[in-house]
């Protein structure tokens, strides 16, 4: 398995694909993260298309169990952020 790009990596992969400088790949890609963690924390969802879904999705309170001790714990309902993977990239990955 190939090693995840780094930030600086995708930047200057980003600023390349694009035809410009490091300086604006990173202030675009940061403004794009900003409206992303904007919109999810929010309750709302983005689509990148080709990529996939990003959402919130609220768990309700459970019982979960330590496993170090066997013990039940009450855990609180809670929000985790999921992803859905495109039909197209799955396919490129496959194809």
């Amino acid at each position: 398995m190939a090693k995840p790009l780094t930030k600086t990596q995708l930047v200057a992969a980003l600023a390349d694909e694009m035809g410009t400088d490091k300086k604006s790949a990173s202030a675009a890609l940061d403004a794009i993260v900003a409206v992303i963690t904007r919109e999810v924390s929010g309750g709302g969802a983005v689509t990148l298309p080709g990529v996939g879904k990003i959402y919130c999705r609220e768990r309700p309170e459970r019982m979960v169990r330590n496993p170090a001790t066997g013990e039940q714990i009450h855990k609180d309902a809670d929000k985790v952020v999921k992803m859905t993977i495109a039909k197209a990239l799955k396919d490129s990955v496959n194809g």
